[in-house]
C-alpha cells in the first residue's frame, strides 16, 4: 500500500505539469495498486471535428502519464523517471462528449526497469478505447534486488 504522503501527492503529480494542467488531467483515485486520472471531454481536445472524437495523441499522452504514477505508487516514492518503451493498442474511437478514464498498474520492477499495463475507458476497463504496455526506466535502485 502506498504511503500517505505519496497518496497526498498524487492529485498534484496526476495535473501539475504543464502538459497535463493544459490537457486538463485530473486525479481520479487509487484502489490498491491502480491509480486512475481522468480527461474531461473538451472541444479543444478533440481530434476529427466531424466526429467529435479526442485526439489519438491524447489518449496516448494519458496512458504514459497514468503509467508514470502507477511506477510510483509500486515504489511508494516519487523519484524521475523515463518512458523507455510505450505500446498503445488502440481497440475503439472514444465516445464523442464523453470524459476520458485511464488507469494503470504497474505489475513488475526490477532495480531499473518498471513495466506498466494500463487501459482508457469512459465507463470501465472490459470495454476499452485503448490499451498500453509500457516500461519506465528508474533513476536509482534504492536496494531493489535485480529481476531473476
Amino acid at each position: 500500500m502506498a504511503s500517505s504522503t505519496l497518496v497526498s501527492l498524487l492529485p498534484q503529480l496526476a495535473s501539475g505539469a504543464a502538459h497535463t494542467h493544459a490537457l486538463g488531467f485530473a486525479y481520479d483515485g487509487l484502489e490498491g495498486d491502480r491509480v486512475r486520472i481522468r480527461v474531461p471531454w473538451r472541444e479543444d481536445l478533440v481530434g476529427d471535428p466531424d466526429t467529435g472524437v479526442l485526439a489519438g495523441g491524447l489518449v496516448t499522452a494519458l496512458l504514459d502519464h497514468v503509467g508514470g504514477l502507477a511506477v510510483w505508487i509500486a515504489l511508494d516514492q516519487f523519484e524521475p523517471i523515463a518512458t523507455l518503451d510505450l505500446r498503445v493498442d488502440y481497440m475503439r474511437a472514444a465516445e464523442p462528449g464523453r470524459d476520458l478514464i485511464a488507469e494503470a498498474r504497474c505489475y513488475r520492477l526490477t532495480h531499473s526497469i518498471a513495466f506498466v499495463r494500463a487501459w482508457a475507458f469512459e465507463d470501465g476497463p472490459d470495454d476499452p478505447v485503448a490499451a498500453a504496455q509500457a516500461a519506465y526506466m528508474l533513476s536509482s535502485s534504492d536496494g531493489r534486488e535485480p529481476a531473476k
